[in-house]
C-alpha cells in the first residue's frame, strides 16, 4: 500500500491515546489508512483502524522494531500523544526527495537536547524529534532503522533521540527537517504566529499526558491544551528568575 499512519501503544494509558489520535486524524483524513501496533489488540475499539498488529515483547522503546514493520510505502509514524488538525495535504510529497523527514525538537539549549550518545555536533545540529517521522520503504531507510535499534540496544539508554542524532550526523541518508507546524511541540507558538506564517496539522504535546503522571483532568482538546501551555510557559520563566523587558536579554543566562 502507497502510504499510512502507524501508532505504537503498549499499555491501557497509551492505547486510549493512541486512540484518541487516531480519531483526531481520521477527522480531517478519513480515507488514509491507519494502523495500530500494541501488546493487546483485543483491546482496541473496532472499526478505527485498519490493522491491528500484535506486540508479542513490548518494551519502552516498542516503536523502534515496529517502524520497520511498516506495510506502507510512505510511513507517517505518530506518537501518541498527538492531535492531527489540519489535512496532511502534500506532506507525503516530500518523500520523492527524501527518505526520512522529522522536525528540530525544542528546549534546544538544554543538556537533555543538546545530547548525543557518542558524537558531540554543533549547536545547530541538536536533536530531531522522534515523535513525528515521515519515511519511505527503502534499503538505505531499512539500513537506518537496523542500526538505530542496534545503537539503542548497546547504548543501553532510555532515550532513544541522543542515539538517533548521532546517528543522522554520521549517516549518508537523505533527510529533511520539517517545518514545526508538522510537529508542533510548542502549541504557544500559535499565539505568536501571523495569518500566514504557517497551517498547524499536528501537535505534539507531553500535556495530553499529564494526568497519567501527575493524577488530574485528562487533556484532551486544543482549547485545554492551549491553557495548560501558557500556564507551563509562564511557570518556566518564573521558574528561570523572571523574563526581561528586552527581548534578546531575556535569554542571556541569569547570574548564580
Amino acid at each position: 500500500m502507497d502510504r499510512g499512519v502507524i501508532y505504537v501503544a503498549t499499555g491501557a494509558d497509551y492505547r486510549d491515546l493512541a486512540v484518541a489520535s487516531a480519531r483526531s486524524l481520521r477527522v480531517v483524513e478519513p480515507d488514509l489508512a491507519v494502523d495500530l501496533f500494541t501488546d493487546a489488540p483485543e483491546a482496541v475499539p473496532e472499526g478505527l483502524f485498519d490493522a491491528v498488529h500484535r506486540i508479542t515483547d513490548p518494551h519502552d522503546r516498542s516503536k523502534l522494531d515496529c517502524m520497520a514493520l511498516t506495510r506502507f510505502d510512505r510511513t507517517l509514524f505518530l506518537d501518541c500523544d498527538t492531535l492531527v488538525v489540519n489535512p496532511l495535504g502534500d506532506l507525503w510529497d516530500v518523500l520523492d526527495r527524501f527518505d526520512l523527514a522529522l522536525a528540530h525538537d525544542v528546549r534546544r539549549r538544554s543538556d537533555l537536547i543538546r545530547a548525543g550518545h557518542a558524537v558531540t555536533t554543533p549547536y545547530a545540529f541538536p536533536q530531531l524529534n522522534s515523535g513525528v517521522m515521515l519515511y519511505r520503504r527503502s534499503k538505505a531507510m531499512r539500513a537506518f532503522l537496523a542500526e538505530w535499534v542496534r545503537r539503542y540496544v548497546a547504548a543501553g539508554t532510555y532515550r532513544d533521540q541522543p542515539v538517533l542524532k548521532d546517528l543522522l550526523w554520521e549517516s549518508d541518508l537523505r533527510f529533511y527537517v520539517l517545518p514545526p507546524e508538522f510537529n508542533l511541540r510548542r502549541v504557544t507558538m500559535l499565539d505568536a504566529w501571523e495569518p500566514l506564517d504557517a497551517r498547524p496539522t499536528i501537535l505534539h504535546s507531553h500535556r495530553f499526558m499529564d494526568h497519567m503522571r501527575h493524577g488530574g483532568d485528562r487533556i484532551s482538546d486544543v482549547m485545554a491544551l492551549m491553557d495548560a501551555e501558557r500556564a507551563a510557559h509562564e511557570a518556566e520563566w518564573d521558574a528561570a528568575g523572571g523574563r526581561d523587558d528586552h527581548p534578546i536579554r531575556r535569554f542571556d543566562p541569569k547570574d548564580d
